[in-house]
Formats: C-alpha cells, structure tokens, sequence
C-alpha cells in the first residue's frame, strides 16, 4: 500500500511536469520533456521509498542504494521515453495529448512494473550480501519471479527447495 501511495504521488508529480513541460518550454520536444519530468518524479520517489516505504528494507550504504534507484529509474525513464517516441514518431501521434497519454499512461504503467521488482529485489533487497548466491543467479532469480508474476504463474517449488519432514521438526 505504501509503494502504491507513493507511485501515486509521484505520478500525480510526474503527470504535471510531463503537461507544463509539453505545454511550455518544451512543446516542441515530448520526449525532452519526458525526461524532466522523468528525473523530477525519481527525486521524489526516491526519498519517499527510502524513508517511507522501504525503510525497514534499507541498506547501510545509501549512496550505492541511491546509484542503484537511478539506474532503475532510468530504465524507467527510457520506458517511458519510448512510448512517446513510438507514438508521435512510429504512429505520428503528435499532439501532446497523445504524447502525454503515451509516455505518461501506458509508459508509466509499463516502468511502474520493472521498477516495482527492482526496488523490492534489488535497491531495498533486505540482507543484500547475506546470500552466497552469486550476481548472475541474483538476477536470474528476479527474472523468474518477475516472469512468474507477470504470466499468472504460480512459483515452483524444486526438489532441493523443499525440507524434509525431519528438517522441519529439527527448526522446532
């Protein structure tokens, strides 16, 4: 619920960037004005996360915590951009109407997806660097979660995931 607000709130921040930004210094150029309103909404969001949403989540090193949030944001923002790109270019939508619907609707939903999973799982990941797992099946976990998520898949349980009944009464 909390990351949902904060979504919200940086949308509606986003949202209204994007319109004045299309509608003034940058009728000209969408997806400059993307961008902006792109980098503005990723501040916000940012500090909201950090010291709202995910603060139990956090890690000790808020510098390589806040280079990660960028990187994610701006694959975000490129989502995002490429929308407005494909409309008004590929569709020859180019009203700001159209851009606006583009980048900031069904690009903002797009990146809200990819961004939702690399924040839980990678930016606010709880004990990053307690796990052995190596970088590259870090990622490949994410993507099978993600993938499992975004099909309607229920997670499968492998073999070597799964306790014995003497395991589990060993815990007890």
């Amino acid at each position: 619920m909390q990351f949902a607000t904060v979504g919200g709130l940086a949308f509606i921040v986003n949202a209204s960037v994007t319109w004045f930004l299309m509608h003034s210094i940058f009728a000209d150029s969408h997806g400059k004005a993307k961008i902006v309103a792109g980098v503005v909404a990723t501040l916000f969001s940012w500090i909201m996360n950090r010291l709202w949403t995910f603060r139990s989540k956090r890690t000790d090193n808020k510098w390589r915590e806040a280079v990660e949030f960028a990187l994610v944001n701006a694959i975000g923002i490129a989502v995002e951009f490429g929308c407005v790109v494909f409309s008004y270019y590929v569709l020859g939508l180019t009203s700001p109407t159209a851009s606006f619907i583009s980048g900031t609707i069904v690009g903002t939903v797009l990146g809200t997806i990819l961004r939702y999973f690399m924040y839980r799982f990678w930016v606010f990941g709880k004990n990053k660097g307690a796990q052995d797992l190596t970088r590259e099946e870090e990622i490949a976990g994410f993507l099978e979660q993600a993938t499992d998520v975004m099909t309607g898949r229920l997670p499968v349980i492998r073999k070597d995931q799964m306790k014995s009944t003497t395991e589990i009464r060993d815990e007890d």
